[in-house]
C-alpha cells in the first residue's frame, strides 16, 4: 500500500502542475490525466478503507479471543513469531482498546508459527502485561482472559516493545502521507469541479 500511496502523492503533485496547462494539444492530454488520477485516487482509498473496515477473517487460522478481566482499560497488541529457516521474525497487530469485561477477536495465520505473544498497554507507553502462548494444536481457538497485571518475560517483552514502537511508527507515517495525499487529492478533485462550472 505504501507504494500506491506515494504514487498518488506525486501524481497529485504533477496533476496540480499540469492544471496550468490550459490551452494548446496538450491541455487535452493534461485534463485526462488529472481526471485519471483523481478517479484512480479514490478507487484506492476505497478499496482499502473497505478492505480495512472488514473483519480480518483468514483461511486456515486461528482464532484468539482477549478478554479483559482487569478495571481498566487496556490497549492490546498481538505478536505473531514466525518461524522461516531457522529465522525468527516478530509481526506485530494491534487489536485495539478493549475495556473491562469486554473482548476483542483477532484471527491468526499459524503456517509458519506456533507461538504467540499478548501485549497490553496502560496509556501509550507504559507496558503492564505480557504473556507467551504456544499454539500445540492449530484446530483448537485460542482464549486468553488477562486477570492481572503480568510480565511472563522481561527479555521478549523487551523484544515486544521495540517491535510495537516501531510498528506505531510506521503506521504514524504512513498516517502523514495519506493525509497529504487526502490533501492533494481534493485540491485536485475541487480544481477539476471548478473548471467544469465554467
Amino acid at each position: 500500500m505504501v507504494f500506491f500511496i506515494l504514487v498518488i502523492f506525486w501524481a497529485c503533485i504533477l496533476s496540480l502542475i499540469l492544471y496550468k496547462i490550459k490551452s494548446g494539444r496538450i491541455a487535452k492530454w493534461a485534463r485526462l490525466f488529472r481526471i485519471v488520477t483523481v478517479v484512480s485516487a479514490i478507487s484506492v482509498f476505497t478499496y482499502w478503507f473497505i478492505k480495512k473496515s472488514a473483519v480480518a477473517f483468514v483461511d486456515n487460522s486461528v482464532g484468539l479471543q482477549v478478554i479483559n478481566k482487569l478495571p481498566q482499560t487496556l490497549d492490546f497488541y498481538l505478536i505473531n513469531v514466525n518461524k522461516i529457516d531457522k529465522n525468527i521474525s516478530l509481526e506485530p497487530k494491534h487489536i485495539g482498546k478493549v475495556r473491562p469485561e469486554y473482548y476483542r477477536v483477532e484471527y491468526l495465520k499459524m503456517d509458519k508459527s506456533d507461538e504467540y505473544w499478548i501485549v497490553g498497554y496502560l496509556g501509550k507507553k507504559n507496558l503492564v502485561y505480557f504473556s507467551q502462548h504456544s499454539v500445540p494444536n492449530k484446530n483448537i481457538d485460542q482464549i486468553v482472559e488477562v486477570q492481572n497485571y503480568i510480565n511472563q518475560s522481561m527479555k521478549l517483552s523487551d523484544a515486544a516493545k521495540k517491535q510495537v514502537d516501531a510498528y506505531n511508527y510506521e503506521n504514524t507515517k504512513l498516517g502523514i502521507w495519506i493525509t497529504l495525499d487526502f490533501l492533494l487529492l481534493f485540491l485536485n478533485l475541487a480544481l477539476l469541479l471548478k473548471k467544469n462550472k465554467k
